[in-house]
């Protein structure tokens, strides 16, 4: 694991790399350990806005993945909040090696005016993401699919959007064979 505070401190690229972004406490560190199924990978908290840097997790040497911290964290800083996106702007516009941002929205809460700032970002800087719908173990089956329609809608006009949204559950695993499917195919290119 390595960590950057700042650009100057991002590791070479060495191997493909994804990105894993999303609102505070939408559930980045804990699917992170849920997928490599290691549970103290990235630390994980209750408490919104601890990640505070660009976390970077080697998997095998196949693929790295990298940690971004949260945004829309209402109780830090203007200044702090402000490197934090700097520092997540410059890593994604200019990390050559990064072949997709796996954008984290918490289900219970859909699509908020930050994630919508966040795919105006990820389009206009032309990386491309996927749409993970986390905590989907929280709604019931048809809480899940209107969830999933909104999202659908809300992506209708995203030109860096992938076309296909996964949902997750880092607490009963569901989801993650076909997350874990997408990082390998990115892994293999």
């Amino acid at each position: 694991m390595a960590g950057a505070d700042n650009t100057e401190a991002l590791p070479q690229p060495s191997l493909p790399e994804v990105a894993f972004a999303g609102r505070s406490n939408a559930g980045k560190s804990s699917l992170i350990n849920a997928l490599t199924g290691r549970n103290a990978l990235a630390r994980v908290s209750n408490t919104p806005g601890r990640t505070r840097q660009i976390n970077f997790f080697d998997l095998g040497h196949a693929l790295m993945l990298a940690d971004l911290p949260g945004y829309g964290y209402a109780r830090a800083s203007k200044e702090m909040t402000g490197q934090w996106q700097r520092l997540i702007f410059d890593y994604l516009r200019g990390r050559t090696s990064l072949r997709r941002v796996v954008l984290l929205i918490d289900a219970r809460r859909g699509v908020m005016e930050t994630d919508r700032e966040a795919m105006g970002l990820l389009d206009e800087a032309a990386v491309s993401y996927v749409v993970t719908l986390t905590k989907i173990d929280a709604l019931k089956p048809a809480e899940r699919d209107e969830a999933l329609v909104r999202c659908r809608a809300a992506l209708a006009k995203q030109i860096a959007a992938y076309p296909e949204i996964l949902t997750t559950s880092s607490f009963t695993k569901e989801g993650l064979d076909a997350l874990r499917a997408h990082l390998a195919a990115l892994a293999a290119r």
